[in-house]
């Protein structure tokens, strides 16, 4: 049975067809072409999947899609904006956070759920926060710098780290 699911991804209200029990990752992934968030353990463990639903961070492996309708979802490749990237996605290009980069979408995506809520946090709240997101190539000392000079940055420069949330899905 497959039902229609009306949702707004990354800033672009879209309408998919998709099987009742379609994961959201499934449907970003395979409907809507979106390579970002990425199937990691399958059970929502690892943040390798993790998404914004209405702002929070969620793994989108475990998230039926249908439940998806009529609410926001961000994926990494909608935090860009106006053809620059995010204050965290452009931190972990600096700060060489990324080594195979298989985590970094959903290291990105708790970042800024982070930094929205608290724009400046301390190394051990950026721990926590990404204490549901799995690094197997042992890069979260430069992860954890990013996230900090991200917020460094963002409050230098008088903005917001939750900057470049429009985008269009792809």
């Amino acid at each position: 049975m497959t039902e229609s699911v009306r949702v707004t991804v990354n800033g672009t209200a879209v309408t998919v067809r998709c099987a009742a029990d379609a994961s959201l990752l499934d449907v970003l992934r395979s409907d809507l072409g979106l390579s970002g968030p990425r199937f990691g353990c399958g059970s929502g463990l690892c943040g390798a999947c993790f998404v914004l639903v209405d702002g929070r961070p969620t793994a989108s492996c475990g998230y039926p899609a249908p439940a998806a309708g009529g609410r926001e979802i961000t994926t990494v490749e909608g935090l860009a904006a106006g053809g620059l990237l995010h204050p965290v996605q452009q931190a972990f290009l600096d700060e060489q956070a990324a080594q195979c980069g298989y985590c970094t979408s959903g290291m990105v995506i708790s970042a800024v759920a982070l930094l929205r809520a608290r724009p400046a946090p301390t190394a051990a709240e950026v721990r926590q926060a990404l204490d549901g997101n799995l690094c197997r190539c042992g890069a979260h000392q430069r992860i954890v710098r990013a996230v900090l000079r991200a917020a460094r940055a963002a409050t230098a420069g008088g903005g917001t780290a939750a900057a470049g949330t429009a985008g269009a899905a792809r």
